[in-house]
């Protein structure tokens, strides 16, 4: 299992080091200068010259990339020329938020999703399967942007059931983690019940009935946790997806989390706390990558052996 540990922590340092190259690398390739974008038209050609030359951008390519990987490893952003602050700080600081809404997002997700694909895969070629199976498609097809602004239109618009923007309570949760879960809901129910129906013919479930257990103790001791293998690989990986997905949600929905940040950094340009966002993204996403591979070889032991070989 160390050895297993070892490869996977290995692996996630590898794509710490190419999702910070690559932002480095999109953020200079970008048209515009970010020293007349910070200082405005009105800028003099000397206080742009100034700026660049604090910034660093007058420095070769290779020369700026190595005093960022080492900021990086620092974890020094600098500060944000437009909100005025640390940018990891800013990061930090509306991470609670986002963490909020994603996990909110994966307990809706998995509190309907499993259970309907449960209820589709025991009642197969019904019209309740029937009815799950469109739903689902229909969840996972439909753009996240548009469920969000359907939703405020006939919720909080038109009948004024949910506040439409911003946060404070409760009811500010519903709207954009209902958006942000429909698609992972669809995913899990359609996972589910393909894993559960591969699952049920095996022989080891056929013994467990041919011993007069109940069906019910058939299905979820024995059958549902070899099809939860899936689905514990599809959870983790959705999870980091999700944080990623909160960067639109949050824009429709103004929710003041680290993707509406990241949105507002980008088209102003503000170097720091881009990386510094992009970086903490990045990080959950590996981190949560690196419990799913643990679980997935608790939960299959060929997959911590098969290194050995």
């Amino acid at each position: 299992m160390a050895a297993y540990l070892a490869r996977r922590l290995a692996f996630s340092v590898f794509v710490l080091w190419g999702a910070v190259t690559i932002i480095f690398l999109v953020l200079r390739l970008v048209p515009g200068d970010p020293a007349l974008l910070i200082l405005g038209s009105d800028a003099t050609p000397d206080q742009v010259a100034a700026l660049r030359a604090q910034l660093g951008l007058d420095q070769p390519l290779l020369v700026q990339y190595s005093a960022y990987l080492a900021d990086v490893a620092r974890l020094d952003f600098g500060p944000s020329y437009r909100l005025s602050g640390d940018a990891l700080g800013l990061v930090v600081e509306r991470l609670p938020a986002t963490a909020e809404l994603a996990v909110v997002a994966l307990s809706l997700s998995l509190l309907v999703g499993i259970p309907l694909g449960i209820v589709a895969a025991l009642r197969v070629n019904t019209v309740a399967d029937r009815f799950v199976s469109v739903f689902s498609l229909i969840s996972q097809s439909t753009p996240s942007f548009w469920v969000g602004i359907v939703l405020i239109l006939v919720l909080s618009r038109t009948f004024g059931l949910l506040p439409s923007a911003g946060t404070g309570s409760p009811a500010h949760m519903v709207l954009p983690a209902v958006t942000l879960a429909l698609p992972f809901l669809a995913i899990l129910v359609r996972l589910t019940r393909s894993g559960l129906l591969e699952v049920i013919h095996e022989g080891y479930v056929q013994t467990a009935r041919a011993k007069g257990l109940t069906e019910r103790v058939v299905i979820f001791p024995h059958a549902i946790r070899n099809a939860l293998i899936p689905i514990v690989t599809v959870v983790g990986l959705q999870f980091g997806a999700l944080l990623g997905g909160t960067v639109i949600v949050e824009t429709v929905f103004s929710w003041p989390g680290v993707g509406r940040l990241l949105i507002d950094s980008i088209s102003h340009r503000d170097y720091g706390v881009v990386q510094a966002a992009v970086l903490v993204i990045a990080a959950g996403f590996v981190l949560i990558n690196l419990v799913v591979d643990v679980l997935y070889g608790y939960l299959d032991p060929r997959v911590r052996l098969a290194g050995r070989a």
